[in-house]
């Protein structure tokens, strides 16, 4: 079992913690104002624009930990533009930030709803994953297909870049009410 630490208590937190409770994992809350113990795996479930803060409170305790990392660096001034550098991802940005921990990217292609229902229309939801390590993509793809979804490797950190364009694509179809917010991407094996 492991115990994981969702960094935000909004709609994506709460519904990541109903797939790893489903999985019998141990889940605690670490909110804007609130210092906690930091476990063994933590979920990045906030805007990317406090990344910067949590990285340098928790440096130090995120070490030698798994960091799933859910942003979409979207620039929400304009709805128009993600706020990474060209030729990177958020994910590949934390990673800088925080070098001695292991950042897999996921949860970021399927919205909230999605996550809580495990279904995307009538298909089951799946959360895509990408990680230079392995071993850590694997244990976390353990997890989330115990707690209700499906998973896909999407492969090294840096194909975060095209889930990071993906997400943002999504979230600019529901915002401009091209799908809903129980819409998205749906992947049949």
């Amino acid at each position: 079992m492991s115990n994981i630490t969702i960094f935000g208590q909004g709609n994506m937190g709460k519904a990541i913690q109903s797939v790893f409770e489903a999985a019998g994992q141990t889940v605690n809350f670490i909110g804007k104002e609130a210092d906690g113990v930091v476990g063994d795996i933590a979920v990045l479930a906030v805007p990317y624009g406090a990344v910067e803060s949590i990285a340098a409170n928790y440096k130090e305790a995120l070490a030698g930990k798994i960091v799933i990392d859910i942003t979409n660096p979207v620039n929400f001034d304009n709805m128009d533009e993600l706020v990474t550098p060209a030729g990177s991802s958020a994910a590949e940005e934390i990673a800088k930030l925080l070098p001695e921990s292991t950042i897999v990217k996921g949860f970021n292609t399927i919205f909230a709803a999605n996550i809580a229902s495990r279904k995307v229309g009538e298909n089951q939801g799946a959360v895509q994953l990408a990680s230079d390590d392995e071993e850590a993509k694997v244990r976390v793809a353990k997890m989330i297909e115990a707690g209700g979804l499906a998973t896909v490797d999407a492969g090294s950190l840096k194909r975060s870049r095209e889930l990071e364009a993906m997400g943002f694509l999504a979230i600019t179809l529901a915002v401009r009410e091209q799908i809903s917010w129980v819409g998205g991407y749906a992947l049949v094996k």
